[in-house]
């Protein structure tokens, strides 16, 4: 076996805007705190292109403890060629007990106190312009705001 193992390098794809909706709390579960924010809108900046989140979608929360919460979120992102693409963006939030209890509450909180990491997979038609997405992996970061999320995605060269 010869050659080294190439390391990945990140380019970034876009940026979101995800305009929320009222969450719906479930309350306490088996498996922890169970919350549904719609996805009502939003818009999108990649490089040379642009589009809009549509209001089709929801983020599912689970909080199975103060300091942690698995987000999957899907929804569909339409580009200004009128592709449309879908988004099922997993990801990890984290921070202190006191600091999530704020933006879960509704208040803004310091990013920089916050891990917001995600993962998310993006697909589109195999005869668009964006067919390449469905060979890329895709990694991202975000910032919650109390009606929105912000986030950078970067596909993994």
């Amino acid at each position: 076996m010869s050659g080294a193992v190439p390391r990945p390098a990140l380019t970034h794809f876009a940026s979101v805007t995800v305009e929320v909706g009222e969450v719906l709390d479930l309350g306490e579960t088996i498996d922890g705190r169970r919350r549904v924010v719609p996805i009502r809108g939003g818009s999108v900046a990649g490089n040379g292109w642009s589009g809009r989140v549509l209001d089709a979608g929801a983020d599912f929360q689970l909080y199975p403890s103060a300091d942690t919460a698995y987000l999957t979120a899907t929804y569909v992102i339409e580009a200004g060629d009128g592709t449309r693409l879908f988004v099922e963006n997993k990801a990890l939030r984290a921070g202190r007990p006191e600091d999530l209890a704020r933006m879960v509450s509704g208040c803004t909180v310091d990013p920089s106190l916050i891990y917001f990491r995600c993962a998310p997979r993006i697909t589109a038609a195999t005869d668009s312009a964006f067919a390449w997405v469905n060979s890329r992996l895709f990694v991202g970061s975000g910032v919650r705001t109390p009606d929105s999320v912000r986030l950078e995605f970067f596909a993994v060269d």
